[in-house]
Parts: C-alpha cells; sequence; structure tokens
C-alpha cells in the first residue's frame, strides 16, 4: 500500500494524525524541493564539469549523431542542467494540474492518484527529468528562458498576495492579544518589529544608491530605487489615514513596514541584473572560450540576491502547502477553504497514528490551482539559481538581459498597487464584505 495506496502508510506512529490533504500537498512540495536540491548540486563547479561528459548535452562536447558540433558551452553546463531540470518540474506539475481539472471530492477517482501512488508519480518525474536531459539544444534555452521569465512573474505576484496576508493575520493576531490581556507588551513587540523593518529597509536604500549607483550615469538605476522609495512612502502613509483606519481597524504600519521590506528586496535584486558593469559591481560575465576558462575561475552562481530569493522561495511554498488563510478573500484568491469534513476524530479516538481523509465532502484546496503555483515556484526557482541570466546570440557568454530587470521592477509596482488596494478597497467598494 505503500508504494500504490495512500499517504496514510507514510506515517510511522511517533507522528500525530494528520489530513490526507496537507500530507499529499507536503509530498508535492517535497518533490519540488528535490529538484530544487538537485538543480543547486549541478551548479556545483566540480558537479557542473562533470555534466560535460554526457553525450549531446553541451554542443562542442563531442560528435552527436556524427556531426561535430563547434560551440563550446563548458563554462554554463550547470546554466543548462538547471534549465532541463526546470523544464522537467514544470512538465510533472503541468500533467497533474491537467489530470485534476474538476476534482470535487475525494470520491472522485482522481483524488487517489493526487493522494497515493507516491512511488509511481517519482518514477514519472525522474523519467521525465531523465527525458529533458536528451533535448536538443538549438533554441531550447533561448525559447525556455521566456517562460521562465513569465512563470517567476506571476510566482513573485504570488508571493506578496501571500506576503500581505501574511502581514495581516501577524497584525490582527497580536493586536487581539494587546486587547485580550491588557498587556503593553505586545504594542511593544508591535512598534519593535515595525521600527526593525523600516530602519532595515533604509540602509538597504542608502547602501543600494552606494553600490548600484554613481554620481554620474546609472540613471536607471537612481531612477528605480527613488521610485520605489517614493511609493513605499505613499502606502505607509495612506495605511494610517484616518479614514483607512476607519474601514479597517487592523491596519498599521507593521503590513507596511513588511510590504516595504519585500519591495527594496526586489528592487535589490533587480539592480543586481542590470547589465552594465560599471553600475552593477555584482555582475557575472562567464565566457565561454577555452582562454577565459583557463586564467579564470568558474564563476558560482550564487550572490546573495539569490540567497534570499531562495529562502523566500522555500517559505512562500511551505505556506502554500500548509496553511489556508483565516481571510475568505485571501482563499478566494488562493482558491483554498477551510474545510472541517473528514473521519478525523474517528481514527484519533483509536489511537491511530494516520493521515486521514477530510475531502469526502469537498477538497480544502483546488488541486489544479495548487499544481500550477508549484509550477510557476519551479519556473521561479530556475530563474533565481541562473541569476536569470542568459547566453547571447553566439552561445558563447552568459549575459544579465534587461529584462529580467524590467520583470522584477514591474513585479514590485504591481505589488505596492496590490497592498495598496487592499487598504483602499472598503472605501471604493463600500457593499463589500472585506471583514
Amino acid at each position: 500500500s505503500c508504494l500504490c495506496g495512500s499517504a496514510p502508510c507514510l506515517l510511522c506512529g511517533c507522528c500525530p494524525s494528520a489530513k490526507n490533504s496537507t500530507i499529499s500537498r507536503l509530498l508535492f512540495t517535497f518533490f519540488l524541493f528535490l529538484g530544487t536540491l538537485v538543480s543547486i548540486i549541478m551548479i556545483i563547479p566540480g558537479v557542473e564539469k562533470e555534466l560535460h561528459k554526457l553525450p549531446g548535452f553541451c554542443e562542442g562536447s563531442g560528435a552527436v549523431l556524427g556531426v561535430q558540433s563547434h560551440v563550446d558551452c563548458s563554462s554554463f553546463l550547470g546554466h543548462k542542467a538547471v534549465y532541463r531540470m526546470g523544464f522537467a518540474m514544470a512538465a510533472f506539475f503541468f500533467l497533474f494540474a491537467v489530470l485534476m481539472v474538476c476534482v470535487r471530492s475525494s470520491k472522485d477517482p482522481r483524488a487517489a492518484l493526487q493522494n497515493g501512488f507516491w512511488f509511481f508519480k517519482f518514477l514519472v518525474l525522474v523519467g521525465i527529468t531523465v527525458g529533458a536531459f536528451y533535448i536538443p539544444d538549438g533554441a531550447f534555452t533561448s525559447v525556455w528562458f521566456y517562460f521562465g521569465v513569465v512563470g517567476s512573474f506571476l510566482f513573485i505576484l504570488i508571493q506578496l498576495v501571500l506576503l500581505i496576508d501574511f502581514a495581516h493575520s501577524w497584525s490582527q493576531l497580536w493586536l487581539r492579544n494587546a486587547s485580550e490581556s491588557s498587556a503593553k507588551g505586545w504594542y511593544a513587540a508591535l512598534c519593535t518589529v515595525t521600527f526593525t523593518f523600516y530602519a532595515a529597509s533604509i540602509a538597504a536604500i542608502v547602501l543600494l544608491y552606494v553600490y548600484y549607483t554613481k554620481p554620474q550615469g546609472c540613471t536607471e538605476g537612481k531612477a528605480f530605487i527613488s521610485i520605489n522609495l517614493i511609493l513605499c512612502l505613499i502606502v505607509s502613509v495612506v495605511s494610517i489615514l484616518p479614514k483607512i483606519q476607519e474601514a479597517q481597524p487592523h491596519s498599521g504600519l507593521l503590513q507596511a513596514s513588511l510590504i516595504t521590506l519585500y519591495t527594496i528586496y526586489i528592487t535589490w535584486a533587480a539592480l543586481a541584473n542590470v547589465p552594465t558593469q560599471s553600475c552593477n559591481p555584482t555582475l557575472l560575465v562567464r565566457n565561454s572560450t577555452s582562454s577565459a576558462t583557463d586564467t579564470e575561475p568558474v564563476t558560482a552562481w550564487w550572490d546573495a540576491p539569490s540567497i534570499v530569493g531562495l529562502i523566500i522561495f522555500i517559505l512562500c511554498t511551505l505556506f502554500i502547502s500548509l496553511r489556508s488563510s483565516d481571510h475568505p478573500q485571501v482563499n478566494k484568491l488562493m482558491l483554498t477553504e477551510e474545510s472541517g469534513a473528514g473521519a478525523g476524530p474517528g481514527e484519533a479516538e483509536r489511537g491511530e497514528h494516520r493521515a486521514y481523509d477530510n475531502e469526502q465532502d469537498g477538497v480544502c484546496y483546488n488541486y489544479t490551482f495548487f499544481h500550477l503555483c508549484l509550477l510557476l515556484a519551479a519556473l521561479y526557482i530556475m530563474m533565481t539559481l541562473t541569476n536569470w541570466y542568459r547566453p547571447d546570440e553566439s552561445l558563447q557568454v552568459l549575459r544579465s538581459p534587461w529584462t529580467a530587470v524590467w520583470v522584477k521592477i514591474c513585479s514590485s509596482w504591481a505589488g505596492l498597487l496590490l497592498y495598496l488596494w487592499t487598504l483602499v478597497a472598503p472605501l471604493v467598494l463600500p457593499d463589500r464584505d472585506f471583514s
């Protein structure tokens, strides 16, 4: 049953009983994290060099089908490997997104495929991954780059939705605790965290001006930082306006400070992709010619924005898998709902440690939308691990395109507008319930 059955066999005796829906989401997320770990391993310089031995994987690695290629891509084999791993994970989750369309409850036969057969699903993922490494190079990397850009933009918006929801829930919880206990410590903690977020944001803005702008030139960088600084000030002021406070008593500077800090991070990540060397001290230039690889050490893909992006990716993906929001509007947007249905109490009373079916009367989350979120997450982590770089027309040098800069900047603007809408929506649409 562990190979073909549902999730219960995956829980040991020391684990508490859990919802079948939660276990399934965590296991699919584990598949995503496993693929991410493989991608990280592939961009380690030592492993990257070994990828050159794969027949046909890199043009220039040897004769393929009797034709000797003439382009050497040995310095960014890890880049190509991550793209193929990202393609495999995206194809895997797209397959399940299609298979799970319109599943309404666990009584649907397809629900067993969602919640079971984990060994065979793992084999499917492995098979797709192996097949991805045999995709002819050609225009695959260039075309898949744009798929990654679009998917990453959408996943950044999902991150912003989750961040806004988390910030509102956090503020409501602490304010509720403060009012119920009549303790000033909660208010002090609220003020301390808010001050810390704003202080970190101000320090980050100063560092961005110092390292990513010059007195002469770097006009784009100056404009991006200044515009986002002004927008963050606007949303912070709007969040404490009397009209907003009257419509949303729990609105405050904690949410605005967290959104501000995330916006500054997105701005930093965008500036790290500016292709002008004088305006971007973190720009990585990887030349695939033999002279460059012989005289220069292989540049690691890791930089600070990528590490922070990886951490945020992990937290947001777990957030998607573990939690339904306390806010009905967020649940509608993320296609999740709180569900108390299921046979959980019976198993708990018998002392059985297993995953119980809590979706007999209706699913707790939209299966297709969940898989689409993981698909976008796979594309996002693919772009993050490769620093949003792509080969130039000659396939000799990896460059950071302006496309990456504009996608990140536009996503930061979209996030600020989305947060601003959550503040003013009760005033614009007074007939709707935004409780």
